[in-house]
């Protein structure tokens, strides 16, 4: 079953949901997760604690709003538009292949007022 969660980002906090897969129940069992985070044209990433280098389930391909998880960095990953591999501004292409973990429930363009080095807050519980 899908598990809410919070991210608060600098001043903003966004709602979502992470999905029943192996690696998202990892990140469950840990948090809070605090860290400060980088930007990478329009996603958020961050290193985590824990680190898992499966090949299950990894993408190239994201939407909108999807989080995801970096296993070459460790690093929690939030998209809420293109990136600098993107080619069009519909198109949303990571650094390289991430195991897609849940995704936003509420708008992903309120992270756009994000700036880099901003700390972040993963967790269950809204501040």
């Amino acid at each position: 079953m899908p598990q809410k969660i919070f991210i608060k980002a600098g001043d903003i906090t966004v709602e979502g949901v992470l999905n029943d897969s192996p690696m998202a129940k990892l990140i469950l069992e840990k948090l809070p997760i605090e860290s400060s985070g980088n930007l990478w044209g329009n996603e958020i990433y961050f290193s985590i604690p824990i680190s898992n280098e499966s090949k299950e389930n990894l993408s190239d391909k994201v939407g909108l709003g999807d989080i995801g998880y970096w296993p070459i960095g460790k690093a929690f990953c939030i998209f809420f538009g293109p990136t600098p591999l993107s080619e069009s501004d519909d198109e949303i292409v990571p650094a390289g292949e991430v195991n897609i973990i849940g995704r936003l429930t509420d708008d992903p363009k309120k992270l756009k007022d994000f700036k880099d080095g901003d700390f972040i807050v993963l967790s269950q519980k809204k501040d």
